[in-house]
């Protein structure tokens, strides 16, 4: 019997983008779902009672909701193309950084494009620097997070390595992320964008640049009031 792998989610949606590229690394087919979430669908409501977020990925009927909790779920089903490491403890550490950047990283870029005022704006870019500075040195010269190939790691800093840039234009913010200041990382984000499941996986930048221009400050909105 054929597998039936669909995926709830949006164009624009980061988590979303997330789960895709690691489909697309695996060779996994899927159908994709576009919700809207101003008027969500009831499969969505369904299969994801609790939250009520995208995405969603539902393998043969069975729901797996969260992106990070998804990508181990695609990992861990299909073995091709591995995006976590063997190693127990290579394992665990992937998983902190991962979180570091949902948890850590998001908040600050959200903050520094869209804080309340010049003096929030810029509080938050000094933040996001030490944050992104972490994660230099995490780099330790690889060519990717994960070695020589993407890992989850990687998939999860789609935050930075796309959207950042993104947010940066819709913003008018000077450039946080630069050559100068994190070689490694802007290096890193050349390689992670040279990767097809990579870039074919991600919104077209004109079409998102002007939607997070109309929906930037909603997104730091809605992120402080689920806090």
């Amino acid at each position: 019997m054929a597998e039936e792998v669909l995926l709830f989610s949006t164009w624009f949606s980061i988590y979303g983008r997330r789960v895709e590229m690691a489909l697309k690394l695996k060779g996994i087919e899927y159908k994709f779902i576009e919700e809207d979430l101003t008027n969500k669908s009831p499969s969505l409501l369904k299969y994801n009672p609790v939250h009520k977020k995208v995405p969603v990925l539902v393998h043969n009927g069975k729901p797996v909701a969260e992106s990070l909790v998804i990508l181990e779920y695609i990992d861990e089903t299909w073995k091709n193309h591995p995006i976590l490491p063997k190693h127990p403890y290579e394992r665990a550490n992937t998983r902190f950084w991962a979180k570091f950047i949902d948890e850590k990283c998001w908040p600050a870029i959200l903050q520094a494009c869209w804080g309340k005022d010049q003096k929030e704006r810029e509080k938050a870019a000094e933040e996001l620097s030490k944050l992104l500075q972490f994660l230099e040195n995490e780099l330790k010269g690889k060519r990717f997070f994960g070695g020589e190939t993407i890992g989850l790691l990687d998939i999860a800093a789609n935050t930075i390595g796309y959207w950042l840039g993104v947010f940066e234009e819709a913003a008018g913010v000077s450039e946080l992320l630069t050559r100068e200041k994190f070689p490694k990382l802007f290096n890193w984000v050349n390689e992670w964008l040279s990767v097809s499941a990579i870039k074919e996986n991600l919104p077209p930048r004109d079409k998102h640049v002007a939607f997070m221009r109309l929906n930037g400050q909603g997104f730091w909105n809605d992120y402080n009031a689920s806090k």
